[in-house]
């Protein structure tokens, strides 16, 4: 019971490897994006501070992605309910996760900002039995999370000088437990209002963005050193790793349901450790990747149990909508 999360996994990469190669394509250009997000915000640190990068990421990812709402007949949704909510959702699934990986990355590898990344749905199932929201409490679940979070201790090595545990890497932990936050609170208040997904997104980008803002004349005013570098990093980081990425993720939704498509979320450390070994010259500790290969396997572990034996796909416009936002990163 403890290997079937793995053995479904490995199953259904097969299925779309062999019957889908487009569908294949598209996850390896969305995991590339978002997981080179982590290198783009460590060249963008050369000239800009955390908060600039934040507020440039967000802003131009809100272009992008309220471009396509209008451009497909959509409109950004106009109640205060509904805006009061995707500004809390904005607030820890955009904007504070966003700020602190810039922050924890100032002090930590980018190949480490994105494992860390890779605990989020650790944390999900965590709230999730505080909350009461998370009904199936199987052995094999505890055992992915207590694992999950032992390839953190891992990671972090507390134990030893040349360990990891500084604030930076704290700042991404949060980062990610913030992401978890935004999941839980978007599948019990956002959700079920009949927005579609890319109003969702679109909206909490837009939200982000103007509390990032508010925070410029406090946080946010260091000097600017310009350079073609972290301009075009920032660029790309709020273009195609926030907005364009998540074009493709709704796309692999719609082509592979949502279970499916959390699959990408498993390619995204790999891609970030490989990126920063191959272009920022990282060490490829074997710490580091040991304690990413744990943490994979626990996550593995903590996905749900189908009730059968194949894998349902969720095509409610609801479950689209989580889904869709808790990876919008």
């Amino acid at each position: 019971m403890q290997f079937y999360s793995l053995v479904l996994i490995l199953r259904e990469a097969h299925s779309v490897l062999v019957n889908k190669p487009g569908t294949l394509i598209r996850m390896g250009v969305l995991a590339l994006l978002w997981g080179s997000s982590f290198l783009w915000i460590k060249i963008a640190l050369t000239g800009l501070s955390p908060i600039q990068i934040t507020l440039t990421r967000t802003a131009l990812g809100a272009l992008v992605l309220v471009a396509l709402v209008y451009g497909s007949k959509q409109r950004l949704p106009r109640d205060r309910a509904s805006w009061l909510h995707l500004g809390f959702a904005a607030l820890f699934g955009s904007a504070v996760p966003f700020a602190l990986f810039a922050l924890g990355e100032t002090t930590v590898d980018s190949g480490v900002a994105g494992v860390l990344n890779a605990t989020t749905p650790l944390f999900a199932l965590g709230i999730g039995l505080v909350l009461g929201t998370e009904r199936q409490r199987n052995p094999a679940r505890f055992a992915g999370l207590a694992l999950g979070f032992a390839g953190v201790l891992v990671i972090f090595a507390p134990w030893q000088k040349a360990g990891l545990a500084s604030w930076g890497a704290l700042a991404c932990l949060a980062a990610a437990a913030s992401y978890a936050v935004s999941y839980a609170y978007v599948g019990h208040k956002v959700s079920g209002r009949g927005l579609t997904p890319m109003q969702i997104s679109s909206s909490q980008l837009v939200a982000a963005a103007g509390m990032t803002a508010l925070v410029v004349p406090v946080a946010g005013l260091q000097p600017v050193h310009l350079s073609w570098q972290p301009l075009v990093a920032v660029a790309i980081l709020g273009v195609f790793g926030t907005g364009v990425a998540f074009v493709l993720n709704y796309r692999v939704i719609e082509d592979e349901g949502a279970t499916n498509a959390t699959m990408v979320g498993y390619l995204l450390p790999v891609v970030s450790v490989l990126l920063g070994a191959l272009f920022l010259g990282e060490a490829l500790n074997v710490r580091v990747v040991l304690g990413m290969v744990v943490v994979l396997v626990g996550v593995a572990l903590t996905r749900k149990q189908p009730a059968t034996a194949i894998a349902p796909v969720p095509d409610e416009p609801a479950e689209l909508a989580r889904t869709t936002v808790a990876t919008l990163k």
